[in-house]
């Protein structure tokens, strides 16, 4: 377009917009997220935690591993504040830009009413100029040229009609497109420093913090841990496939995150050359003399030492040890993880291609044995009550007596009042206050299971080869609930209120809903109680209704094989209508008591089981539908808090859960990390069913990463069918010669590769 034309801002004006406008969309949101807030404290939380001498000292570690927390909220207010002046004077700078023709009034600047006649504004224009002329003392140069411009603009006839029609008395302007940054980043004098600010920030600075970033992510895994470490973990759960749990532990310290050759943070004393050996010493079965690489390096034996004496809870020297002790064992939490899952993985990719060297199940559960006996810093062997505080080797022997025998925790919480005073009453009213106070929180877990065929017509009907769903609910309660006296009626943990016979609006509510209508009856058999004539009753009626009063567990392992036997009956009588229709509504009526008489009965019912079908899979696509959203959402790491007081960081409750098959000692399913348990949690885990017809037990185990003794397990059973055939009379599944020749001859080799109830004969089942 004719008349245009590109400059830079003269003035600088535009440039000081772009900078407020920058500076604000930086400011406003880095205020609200980074201002410091102060946390409320609340005035009932000393009497909820626990007072023992190691939760204190834990206390004073947390709080000094933070030095410069105090300093660095400071210096963070600091900056926002400077950030605030510095946007408040720049907006004070662009509200003083006049620019000339912007509103132009000539009456306003000559100081006169609007239709002032001529004589009047020359007069006003002789009294200003005497005073704004350059020449003058109190002269103004730009105020001088806008009273001349309002002058002409009111007794030029031209310069007047400019003003009425354009709002400038000299006529239209050509439009013109200003770059908001100052002309001198374009002068020739600057153009050197200009280049090589460019030059330093986009070819020096950005590349290097890009190849650094690179660098560092290359080296670690998604859960910040070294590549080097997962491929020393998969090198020697290779190596040995029965792994005992003091390797696991020697494996656990060569991990390269305690060296300093990979880690800068590691610090190397030379004060350890004395410590360490006095230590190793007060240690036994320490493998110190293992020669294998790099078991046998210095750092892997310092971290082995450290966390022998850190599970021995042996004290050590505050300035030195101790603190390689905290810092170690903070990183073992997620180090292990990472073993179970490289075990795992193992597993799978062995069971797939038949691998002869395929790790045990042993391995992968000493492994995550490890996680709670460091968080508690304590053996495998010693007694579970060792995690209460206050409780030493001595107090262990008024547990034990001819009357009763208290093991673990969960029998402990569920005496009577007088009783568990009575076997504490060495302990004063404080120390038996903290104790109580920390077992009510501890966690009391409602493990159901249920097992299914999702994407199967019958999905209570497993059949060899299909894809087995193993459904885990997990409901947590606290410890508190076990308790059987008038403490239960204090203020429980949140958990509580996940119980069934409360109710509680939010998510929590419909998961809870939603569990209870998978474990409920099938539609079928609930049918049959509304409709308003009485069905037939059918033989085992009645033994169906006493199991409904055992546990959930027991219901699963039922469903899984008396439906089977039930609902083939009706499976039957299901299906479509061809020649006698009454036959087919009779017995459809047996099932379907609310079909509509007046109608044929025959079709009505398939209408009316095709409706429920349709409604079984509208309600699994939207449960899973809703289980897909909370995995994008990504997976929260807060649960509920650890009592754990030897360990220098704050620990979360996270769980294991996984199936397997005791009797082969093969990993069905890879362990599911669970770590949102806060009131129910529900987790899908699949695998394929036995290739061989029989009756198979496998267990769905649980396993906490921060208790000792708060595993379970749980057995379920499959009465595997044998699958049906496929049908080959399909134009589009014809099969050539030669490929059901190869199909035919890979079939003796295609054996299950686990163990029936009865121990069939493979040579039996040819």
């Amino acid at each position: 377009m004719g008349g245009q034309k590109f400059q830079y801002d003269e003035s600088g004006g535009t440039f000081f917009y772009f900078l407020l406008s920058f500076l604000a969309l930086l400011l406003i949101p880095s205020t609200y997220y980074w201002w410091p807030r102060k946390e409320k404290e609340d005035p009932e939380k000393t009497e909820k935690e626990c007072q023992c001498n190691d939760c204190k000292k834990k206390k004073l570690v947390l709080q000094s591993s933070e030095p410069w927390k105090g300093t660095k909220q400071l210096f963070r207010k600091l900056l926002i504040i400077s950030g605030w002046v510095v946007l408040v004077l720049l907006a004070y700078k662009v509200s003083q830009f006049d620019y000339e023709y912007a509103n132009f009034d000539p009456y306003e600047i000559l100081g006169l009413p609007a239709g002032a006649s001529v004589s009047h504004v020359r007069k006003a224009y002789k009294n200003l100029s005497l005073v704004l002329h350059p020449d003058k003392k109190t002269g103004n140069e730009k105020a001088f040229l806008m009273l001349t411009k309002a002058y002409q603009a009111l007794t030029d006839e031209e310069s007047r009609r400019n003003w009425e029609k354009y709002g400038n008395p000299d006529g239209p302007g050509a439009m013109s497109f200003g770059i908001a940054l100052p002309s001198w980043i374009v002068e020739k004098e600057n153009s050197v420093w200009v280049l090589g600010l460019y030059a330093l920030v986009f070819m020096v600075a950005l590349p290097t913090a890009v190849g650094m970033w690179w660098y560092r992510s290359i080296r670690y895994s998604g859960d910040q841990v070294l590549l080097d470490t997962t491929q020393m973990y998969y090198y020697f759960f290779h190596k040995t496939p029965s792994m005992a749990l003091k390797r696991a532990l020697m494996i656990l310290a060569a991990s390269f995150e305690f060296e300093k050759k990979y880690n800068s943070e590691i610090i190397e004393r030379p004060t350890d050359n004395e410590e360490v050996p006095h230590l190793i010493k007060q240690l036994y079965n320490l493998g110190e003399k293992n020669r294998e690489k790099p078991l046998c390096y210095l750092y892997s034996i310092k971290a082995r030492a450290l966390i022998h004496a850190h599970l021995s809870r042996i004290p050590m020297n505050p300035s030195t040890l101790d603190k390689d002790r905290m810092y170690i064992v903070k990183k073992c939490p997620y180090l292990i993880q990472e073993m179970v899952s490289c075990v795992a993985q193992l597993i799978m990719l062995a069971y797939a291609k038949r691998i002869p060297r395929l790790p045990s199940i042993e391995t992968i559960e000493n492994c995550m044995k490890l996680c709670p006996m460091i968080v508690q810093a304590m053996w495998d062997y010693k007694s579970p009550l060792l995690q209460m505080p206050h409780i030493t080797e001595e107090n262990l022997k008024y547990f034990m007596s001819k009357k009763r025998s208290v093991k673990s925790i969960q029998q402990f919480s569920q005496l009577k009042a007088e009783e568990r005073r009575n076997i504490l009453r060495s302990l004063n009213d404080d120390q038996y206050n903290d104790i109580m106070k920390v077992v009510g929180k501890m966690p009391l877990i409602d493990f159901q299971v249920r097992t299914e065929v999702i994407d199967d017509e019958a999905s209570n009907v497993i059949t060899a080869g299909s894809i087995v769903t193993v459904t885990v609910t997990l409901i947590r309660h606290c410890m508190k609930k076990l308790f059987g006296d008038e403490t239960v009626q204090e203020k429980t943990c949140v958990a509580d209120s996940t119980s069934e016979n409360n109710k509680k609006e939010g998510e929590n509510q419909e998961h809870e809903e939603e569990t209870k209508e998978q474990i409920k009856k099938p539609v079928w058999q609930k049918q049959q109680r509304k409709g308003g004539k009485k069905s037939s009753k059918k033989p085992g009626t009645k033994k169906q209704t006493q199991k409904e009063t055992k546990p959930v567990i027991q219901q699963t392992v039922v469903k899984t094989n008396k439906k089977e036997e039930e609902k083939k009956p009706h499976l039957s009588e299901k299906k479509p209508i061809s020649g006698d229709a009454d036959s087919s509504g009779d017995e459809n009526e047996d099932s379907y008591d609310e079909v509509d008489r007046s109608e044929d009965e025959g079709s009505q019912g398939d209408k009316k089981g095709s409706s429920r079908e349709d409604d079984d899979d509208w309600e699994k696509f939207q449960t899973g539908l809703g289980k897909r959203e909370r995995v994008l959402e990504g997976r929260s790491k807060q649960s509920h808090t650890v009592h754990c007081p030897h360990f220098p960081e704050e620990k979360q409750e996270y769980w294991w859960v996984y199936v397997s098959d005791r009797k082969s000692r093969t990993l069905l399913t890879a362990p599911y990390h669970v770590t949102a348990l806060v009131q129910l949690e529900e987790v899908q885990l699949k695998f394929t069913a036995p290739r061989w017809p029989g009756s198979y037990t496998f267990t769905v185990c649980l396993r906490s990463d921060s208790y000792l003794g708060f595993d379970q397990s749980q057995e379920i059973k499959l009465d595997v069918k044998e699958a049906p055939e496929v049908p080959t009379d399909h134009p589009q599944w014809d099969i050539s010669g030669d490929e059901a020749e190869g199909k035919t001859e890979g079939e003796p080799s295609d054996i299950s590769e686990y163990t029936t109830d009865e121990d069939v004969d493979v040579d039996d089942v040819d």
